[in-house]
């Protein structure tokens, strides 16, 4: 116990050190990476969270990932480089996570994405485009196949019950 504590504070101070900016209530419960490019809002939650690449990621506030989860904002030239399988150039491209986000556990987000605000993305899954406001997603890729009870959704917010 007192390990994991210890491992904590270490991850927690290394994601605050690196990142651009975070907001209140920030807190690391698993091994997790961020880079220069990071914004987080208020009440961020990461339970094992690594974000890669030289794109920019900007996560809202009250977002939730579950464990071993990645955000990927650089990929390789693969289609007009000057060598196979990819050669030298980096791509990147900016992830935008909106408000009251929650990711299962091991879910990746390739770059480009944007998750809107309310969205839950399914353990495992892995999104390579946009997923819509109150939107339930799960797969490979991640597609929705529910939403949530707006009305419910926007009382709570209203009433500030956040987890």
């Amino acid at each position: 116990m007192i390990i994991d504590r210890i491992k904590k504070k270490f991850y927690q101070h290394r994601c605050e050190k690196v990142a651009k900016s975070y907001g209140k209530d920030f807190k690391v419960n698993g091994e997790s990476y961020v880079t220069p490019n990071t914004t987080l809002g208020d009440n961020v939650n990461f339970n094992g969270m690594k974000i890669q690449g030289n794109g920019n990621v900007k996560i809202g506030n009250n977002f939730h990932s579950g464990i071993e989860c990645m955000i990927i904002t650089s990929i390789h030239n693969y289609d007009n480089g000057n060598a196979i399988p990819y050669d030298d150039t980096v791509i990147s491209k900016d992830v935008i996570i909106e408000d009251n986000v929650w990711l299962g556990n091991r879910v990746t987000i390739l770059p480009g994405v944007k998750i809107c605000e309310g969205a839950i993305i399914q353990a495992g899954s892995t999104v390579v485009k946009d997923i819509e406001k109150y939107a339930i997603a799960g797969g490979h890729p991640a597609q929705i196949f529910k939403y949530r009870d707006i009305e419910h959704y926007e009382k709570l917010k209203k009433e500030e019950k956040f987890h």
